[in-house]
């Protein structure tokens, strides 16, 4: 798999039945390893080792109804009284960050309402915190530790 753009982490993968497998430390278990499942590991144990995120408040492709059409977001980071956080979408490293994937991940959402939104292909990471009052993304240098994201979501 190709090396992200992340610093050094520990990622387990194995090989099962002919394929290989990544275990995702959040669900409990082993995924195909596909370039996408690549990215979102990595971006699971970047949370959970770097960002202080607790590993109980991340949700991982979850079902959202949006105008009576079924999607699935990546990653959902939460508070402790299960307030979205931050909205996490995962492309694999083939995939151009564009309009097109953020206008994706605003349409997820509007739904859920995160203050924070981060968009990685692995490569490039773009954090955003979210102006609801005046339709805005407002870019950041840095994905925030987890007590700041709870401060910026609040604030």
């Amino acid at each position: 798999m190709q090396i992200l753009n992340f610093p050094p982490l520990d990622i387990i993968v194995r090989q099962q039945n002919n394929r290989h497998e990544i275990f995702d430390p959040v669900r409990k278990k082993y995924f195909v390893l596909t370039p996408e499942e690549w990215v979102r590991q990595h971006v699971i144990a970047y949370l959970l080792l770097e960002k202080q995120v607790p590993i109980n408040l991340i949700a991982i492709e979850k079902v959202l109804k949006i105008n009576n059409l079924t999607k699935r977001f990546d990653l959902v980071v939460f508070d402790r009284n299960a307030r979205p956080l931050m909205l996490i979408e995962c492309k694999a490293p083939g995939v151009r960050v564009n309009e097109k994937v953020f206008d994706q991940a605003a349409r997820y959402n509007m739904s859920l309402k995160a203050g924070l939104f981060l968009i990685t292909n692995g490569i490039e990471h773009y954090c955003c915190r979210i102006d609801f009052e005046n339709s805005l993304y407002i870019f950041m240098n840095e994905i925030p530790l987890y007590p700041d994201m709870l401060a910026i979501s609040a604030g």
